[in-house]
């Protein structure tokens, strides 16, 4: 088994997006440890419409809360306190798509990070799009993670910024999965385009 763990360079970026197209493209299981906000249509409810293979099995996260805040937060509104070592990764012979919450840094309570839950034989896969400030933040996500240790990769998302992306490729040396294109619409066919697409590189990683 091999764990593969998409985290972002910030929120709204693609990282669900981007753990659909994988989960696809290696017909991995798919985990969301925390999920806050939107119980009635979660990240999973939404990779579940978008996976058209029947070999996926979703996993329950571990915890769930009904607001659209930093996990740390929507615990504590919902009288929670999240526990790192309560947050158990599920027993599965197949690869298994772990998607985070946000980025590296957000806390889950009042010492723990969602790193804290990134373990050390993770391969972690950075969603890195565009926007004023992506390159530092690209580089910072990505430069922590290889400073302790992780190997990392990235996928681009959004429309093509050459400049942009030359930078955080000379500077990281990271490989590059691919870029998921702004679409119309993301839907099962969508998906599975760039699931093929991103076969060949997600299995050399």
């Amino acid at each position: 088994m091999k764990q593969i763990f998409v985290t972002g360079i910030s929120t709204e970026v693609g990282k669900t997006i981007a753990s659909a197209i994988i989960a696809e493209a290696l017909e991995a299981d798919y985990w969301k440890p925390v999920q806050a906000g939107s119980l009635d249509h979660t990240d999973t409810d939404r990779v579940k419409e978008l996976i058209s293979n029947d070999k996926t099995v979703f996993h329950k996260s571990s915890y769930e809360f009904t607001t659209p805040m930093s996990p740390h937060a929507a615990a504590r509104i919902d009288g929670v306190t999240i526990d790192r070592l309560e947050i158990h990764e599920p027993q599965t012979e197949n690869y298994l798509v772990i998607e985070g919450a946000g980025g590296l840094l957000v806390p889950l309570n009042e010492t723990d990070t969602v790193l804290d839950i990134i373990m050390p034989t993770y391969q972690v896969v950075v969603v890195s799009r565009h926007y004023l400030g992506s390159i530092n933040h690209t580089l910072l996500t990505v430069n922590w993670l290889t400073t302790k240790g992780y190997d990392v990769s990235l996928i681009f998302s959004g429309n093509p910024d050459p400049d942009t992306e030359n930078v955080i490729l000379h500077k990281t040396g990271v490989p590059l999965i691919g870029r998921i294109e702004e679409e119309a619409a993301f839907d099962k066919t969508v998906i599975k385009k760039y699931a093929d697409r991103f076969t060949p590189m997600l299995r050399s990683l």
